[in-house]
């Protein structure tokens, strides 16, 4: 598709939501193929995948309602593959987090699009792998100090050239994961939803023809930008600044500074996080895409729902942090945990900056609770939900995925069936959320025996400093982590013996207004 422009109004309001929810069927559909497709619980029962549309141009114009730390920084690893000449028939895999990927257990592929042998566009799914290599079974090791000690490092390659497999490869892949099988069968699974998402697109094109899909597509993303310039002019110009920390960096428990300050000028918002501290020597230094991203998700929280999320809502928005620092790290370094901690901390933050001008919910549980248990034959990850916080609309969610994470649990008899451990308890922790008018969500706890010996690797915020009431209203519960009798810190590796017991306990949502003080 060429990049011309159409006037706003050339498409009327119903032709337009039909190709919304068209594009948006689209994403969706290979979101489906993908979980009904894979092997591994964490996409087939986790959903932990996520599934986007963007045009010849590599602008986002739909995305399926999946994680929201993937798909805002999705633009960057299309950006990539189209730096490296991509032709009809290829297919790029990538997960380097320094060319366009996030993490190393993200991998994306991207497929081109074709229409009568031109890019029309380009199908992209990324999904957690629960093993890349690396230095600790599951490569989400919570003392790694460089990228390489986290696992396989892939720049954008083709898998697919002129139609056709490069084995080489996978076959690359596969030598340097702990579990090859489930690992090819989830890459092919992602490889059948990109093929879906590329034919369906294509035939929306071939049935409309290229000159409408353009000019819708050029439509579709200046609606959404008006619709989002309209909400920013109506809150008050100001710079409004917050301020959160990190419980260390799984080097050192020291509490690592993030500061933010977001200005609002007009119709414009703009994130700055000068004055966060530098790069740390653990893994929760953040790639500029998640940093990016986690802005993203803090405007997507302003938006009326009925706003299609594309390329269009990025443009009202600017992201300024400083070049190594922990908020915009730079190869090598550890960035494992800042894609799924750092990213979540840094939402929070946004967020908190945001609510000095906005009515905005208290904290949320902050954190996504990874846990990373593994042997060399098998590997299994999962984080696990908390309470959200309570709004001036009333109280927060409990046992729920908050902030960055947007994925289901795994059910006991999946895990129990797949990997040599058993739950002991899964249950909400009561009285967790915050006090207030509205009650913050409660915190989860969950216990896990195994079977065999293992290596327990543990991701967590929210130890020491507990998510924030609003209005009066109180902080929620901290969380906490435990192997049989034993306290562990937030970050933390540990070798298990047959029979431990791991007991993650998720932080309560603040509340919001004080008890006695009447609603809005």
């Amino acid at each position: 598709m060429t990049a011309a422009r159409a006037p706003a109004s050339a498409i009327d309001p119903i032709t337009r939501s039909v190709f919304v929810n068209a594009f948006r069927g689209v994403a969706e559909e290979m979101g489906a193929a993908l979980i009904r497709s894979s092997r591994s619980s964490n996409i087939k029962e986790r959903r932990d995948c996520s599934c986007a549309l963007f045009d010849a141009r590599g602008r986002m114009i739909a995305q399926a309602e999946h994680i929201p730390v993937h798909l805002g920084a999705m633009r960057e690893s299309v950006a990539a593959v189209m730096a490296r000449d991509p032709r009809p028939g290829d297919v790029f895999m990538l997960n380097d987090p320094y060319t366009g990927g996030t993490h190393l257990p993200d991998i994306t592929l991207v497929t081109p699009i074709v229409h009568r042998a031109a890019i029309a566009g380009y199908a992209v799914s990324r999904a957690h792998h629960s093993d890349v290599g690396g230095m600790r079974p599951g490569s989400m090791p919570s003392d790694s100090t460089s990228i390489y000690q986290e696992g396989l490092v892939i720049p954008p390659v083709r898998i697919e050239q002129g139609g056709q497999p490069v084995g080489d490869i996978l076959d690359i892949v596969m030598a340097n994961v702990r579990t090859p099988d489930i690992r090819r069968a989830d890459i092919l699974a992602q490889l059948a939803a990109n093929r879906i998402g590329a034919a369906r697109l294509a035939e929306i094109v071939e049935r409309h023809g290229p000159a409408l899909i353009e000019a819708v597509i050029e439509d579709v993303l200046s609606y959404s930008e008006r619709r989002t310039r309209a909400v920013l002019r109506e809150i008050p110009d100001g710079r409004y600044a917050a301020e959160g920390q990190m419980e260390g960096d799984g080097v050192s428990a020291q509490d690592i500074t993030l500061r933010c300050v977001s200005e609002i000028a007009g119709e414009e918002l703009h994130f700055d996080f000068a004055g966060s501290a530098g790069a740390v020597a653990g893994n929760v230094n953040c790639p500029l895409a998640v940093t990016r991203s986690a802005c993203l998700f803090a405007l997507r929280v302003l938006l009326p729902d009925d706003v299609p999320m594309n390329a269009g809502v990025d443009r009202a928005l600017r992201v300024s942090a400083p070049a190594g620092s922990v908020v915009n790290a730079v190869r090598p370094s550890a960035v494992v945990a800042g894609n799924v901690e750092t990213s979540q901390r840094i939402a929070d933050v946004a967020l908190e900056s945001l609510a000095q001008a906005v009515d905005l919910s208290a904290g949320g549980q902050g954190t996504m609770n990874n846990v990373i248990i593994g042997g060399e034959r098998w590997t299994y990850y999962e984080t696990i939900g908390g309470g959200q916080g309570a709004s001036s609309s009333g109280d927060g969610a409990s046992g729920v995925h908050v902030g960055m994470s947007n994925t289901l649990n795994t059910p006991i008899e999946a895990l129990e069936l797949e990997f040599p451990m058993t739950v002991e308890r899964y249950e909400l922790r009561y009285g967790t959320g915050g006090a207030g008018l509205h009650r913050g969500g409660d915190g989860i706890v969950r216990t896990i025996r195994v079977l065999e010996d293992a290596t327990l690797c543990l991701l967590s915020e929210r130890r020491r400093h507990a998510p924030r009431g609003a209005a009066g209203g109180a902080d929620g519960a901290l969380g906490a982590n435990r192997v049989d009798d034993r306290d562990l810190p937030a970050k933390v590796t540990v070798a298990l013996r047959a029979g431990a017991r791991v007991s993650v306990s998720t932080p309560g949502g603040g509340g919001w207004g004080a008890v006695g003080r009447p609603g809005p």
